[in-house]
Formats: structure tokens, C-alpha cells, sequence
């Protein structure tokens, strides 16, 4: 079985972004991997036109960037 390098960057968007979402309760930079990965699933989504895919990725890189910043802020030092 061969990958060609678009199908090799999904398996690795899809693959990153299950293993960030195992990992999210440990540390709000996992979130952020999460929606770093959901990126990379949407471009990949698009490039491979399935553009709902890339659509929903789209959104979900979007939620995991407002989760990852609520808990930065719900973590910082109060002065």
C-alpha cells in the first residue's frame, strides 16, 4: 500500500488531532495542538474536496481556540 503525500498530511491531521483530545485535560497546549490539528484536517479536507469535512475541521479549529483561551485566562495569575 502506497500514501500519496495528501492522504500521508490527513492521516497525520487525524492522527494529531486524536491524540491532542486524548491529552486535553492535561495542559491547555494540548488544546491548543487540538485546534492546530483541526486546521490541518480542514486544509486537508479542501485540498482532497470533501469540503464539508474541511468545512466542520474549519469550526471545530475555531471552538478549540476559544476552550484553549478561556483556559489560559481561567489559569493565569491574578495580580
Amino acid at each position: 500500500m502506497t500514501f500519496d503525500a495528501l492522504t500521508l498530511f490527513g492521516l497525520v491531521a487525524v492522527s494529531l488531532m486524536l491524540l491532542f483530545y486524548t491529552f486535553e485535560d492535561s495542559s491547555p497546549w494540548c488544546i491548543l495542538g487540538f485546534s492546530v490539528a483541526c486546521a490541518m484536517g480542514s486544509v486537508y479536507g479542501f485540498l482532497q474536496g470533501a469540503w464539508p469535512f474541511g468545512l466542520v475541521e474549519g469550526v471545530w479549529t475555531f471552538i478549540a481556540l476559544k476552550r484553549w483561551q478561556k483556559r489560559r485566562l481561567a489559569g493565569a495569575p491574578t495580580a
